[in-house]
C-alpha cells in the first residue's frame, strides 16, 4: 500500500526551505556534485522530485535528510539555484516537529549532539560533543583508538573555549522553538 500524497507538500516545502522548488526540471547536476548522495536512500534529485510529488511520508521517514552535510554543492551547481540542503534542513525540522521515526538514529545522535554542543559553549568542543555522542547512540567503543592518537597528539582541545555573547546563540535556538531542545523521547 503506497502512502498518500500531499499535494500541499511542495508549496509548504518550498515556503520553508526558500527554495524555487517547482523549477526543477531533473537534470541532475545536484546529485552529480553531491559527496554524500552515494550513502543516501533517495539522491538529491530524487529528494526535489519526490517533494514535488507529495512523497511527504517517504521523505520525512528517510535516510537521506540526515545524510546531507550542508555543503550546497547542490545549490551551486544547479542551473535554478535550488539547494537541496536548504530542502534537507525544512524537511528535517518537519520530521522533529512531527515525531517522524528518524531513519539514520545515528546520525539524528551526531546531529542533537552538535547542536547540544554548540547551544551549551557557543561553538563546538570535540571531546564533549563525542562523549555526548557516544552516550547517546552507545557506540562507545569504536574508533577509542582514533580518538587516543587524536589526544596525544594535542589535536582536541582538552577544555571547551566559550565564546563571549553566548546570549546571542541562546537566542537563535529560542527562535528555532522546541525541536532544537533535548531529543524528545521516541524519535530515534
Amino acid at each position: 500500500m503506497s502512502s498518500p500524497i500531499d499535494w500541499r507538500f511542495m508549496d509548504i516545502v518550498a515556503e520553508r526551505s526558500g527554495q524555487p522548488i517547482a523549477t526543477c526540471y531533473q537534470c541532475r547536476k545536484c546529485t552529480a556534485g553531491c559527496p554524500t548522495a552515494f550513502v543516501m536512500d533517495y539522491d538529491p534529485a530524487q529528494i526535489v522530485h519526490m517533494v514535488q510529488m507529495g512523497e511527504r511520508r517517504a521523505l520525512l521517514s528517510s535516510q537521506a535528510i540526515w545524510m546531507c552535510v550542508g555543503c550546497e554543492t547542490c545549490g551551486t551547481r544547479c542551473p535554478n539555484g535550488i539547494c537541496v540542503g536548504r530542502i534537507n534542513d525544512a524537511l528535517r525540522q518537519m520530521a522533529a516537529e512531527e515525531g517522524v521515526r528518524v531513519g539514520a538514529p545515528a546520525i539524528y545522535q551526531f546531529h542533537r549532539a552538535f547542536l547540544n554542543n554548540l547551544r551549551r559553549f557557543g561553538r563546538v568542543h570535540e571531546i564533549t560533543m563525542i562523549v555526548e555522542y557516544k552516550l547517546r547512540s552507545l557506540d562507545l567503543l569504536s574508533n577509542l583508538d582514533l580518538g587516543a592518537r587524536l589526544l596525544l597528539a594535542r589535536k582536541l582541545p582538552p577544555l571547551p573555549q566559550v565564546i563571549r555573547r553566548r546570549q546571542e546563540i541562546a537566542r537563535l535556538f529560542e527562535a528555532a522553538g522546541a525541536h532544537a531542545a533535548e531529543t524528545p523521547e521516541g524519535r530515534e
